[in-house]
């Protein structure tokens, strides 16, 4: 499959960004490399919104690289609790960490130096090379995907690698001169969050419309074709929210799976596991209402048990700790544990 001609492409891309384009975005306004990073990962699987709440916040605490690469941990996670995908966070500090012992604190200005670093894929990497450096870098991310492969009326299963190399290839092959690359790089980018949607594309409003393939032939949501679906999965388990007085029982969650790092409450494999563990314990306790929490790969059924256990006790379970509920917020806590424990402080 040939591209269409660059100059079309391209200068409808870049057309349509300066006139119709988001362009108050606080990391618009920069080509500083670690906020542009920052940005990236952060808008990696998570709405924009949601974004300019934690991205001003996280930069406060971590004005520079130096500083989030200093920073314990803990304190990156706290301040990531509710945006999910928390690998991202762990990645993000490592790179951090990575760039200031190997680069001197300086990103560096090449996408193929910069996909060499924790956490930064292809994609991710092109477009900090062409946000802050100029670089002559394709994006391909989720968003640029379908609408390159609409446009062109590219229908390879992206289930296969060798179909994304050449996905890749045409993407390469319809970049303007460096000058143009940090607007167009922005106006693919905000082409597939605003115009080219994965439902509901308004293809009127569309730049490309006039020679978009999918569009011509009246299926737009063909495209992008990728046959591997997710598989979704199910899964049960029982949480305790063990307190004396002001005080809550946490734990620090293992380094690999779901909440990796985290504090959370201590999980169980079933109420019935749970229920075996507390009885004879001091105290009362109480079901509170079951709740489902999605994730990427399954749905998680969580039961709570809330027990009160009378001062002085001590504590019955092993690998934890005691916080004031106030500390326990300030903690990298998963979001369904904060909002349960946010509600009754």
């Amino acid at each position: 499959m040939t591209a269409p001609s660059l100059p079309p492409l391209a200068a409808r891309v870049l057309a349509w960004q300066a006139q119709h384009g988001r362009q108050g975005l606080p990391w618009q306004s920069t080509r500083e490399p670690y906020r542009v990073w920052l940005s990236e990962v952060m808008l990696q699987q998570t709405q924009v919104a949601t974004v300019l709440d934690y991205y001003p916040r996280f930069l406060a605490r971590f004005p520079d690289v130096a500083a989030l690469a200093a920073a314990p941990l803990d304190d990156v996670l706290a301040l990531w609790s509710g945006l999910g995908y928390y690998s991202r966070a762990r990645n993000l500090h490592r790179c951090a960490q990575a760039v200031m012992a190997q680069h001197g604190g300086r990103f560096p200005a090449s996408s193929a130096v910069l996909a060499t670093l924790p956490g930064i894929g292809r994609s991710t990497a092109s477009a900090i090379a062409a946000f802050c450096f100029g670089e002559r870098a394709a994006i391909l991310d989720g968003n640029v995907k379908r609408v390159l492969s609409r446009a062109l009326g590219f229908d390879g299963d992206l289930a296969q690698l060798a179909q994304v190399r050449q996905l890749w290839q045409l993407a390469e092959a319809l970049l303007p001169d460096s000058a143009g690359m940090p607007a167009y790089t922005q106006g693919l980018m905000d082409l597939g969050a605003t115009v080219c949607l994965a439902r509901r594309p308004v293809c009127m409003a569309c730049p490309l419309a006039e020679d978009c393939v999918a569009l011509a032939q009246g299926r737009p949501l063909y495209y992008p074709v990728k046959t591997k679906k997710l598989k979704r999965g199910t899964r049960s388990h029982a949480l305790l929210w063990l307190e004396q007085g002001e005080q809550l029982w946490l734990v620090q969650r293992p380094a690999q799976g779901v909440w990796a790092g985290l504090w959370s409450l201590p999980e169980f494999t079933s109420a019935e596991d749970l229920q075996a563990v507390v009885a004879g314990w001091p105290g009362q306790g109480e079901w509170l209402p079951p709740f489902r929490h999605v994730l990427t790969h399954f749905d998680w059924q969580l039961q709570v048990l809330r027990w009160r256990q009378p001062p002085g006790v001590a504590e019955a379970l092993a690998g934890g700790q005691w916080f004031r509920f106030d500390e326990a917020l300030a903690l990298g806590l998963p979001a369904p544990v904060r909002k349960l424990i946010a509600q009754d402080t």
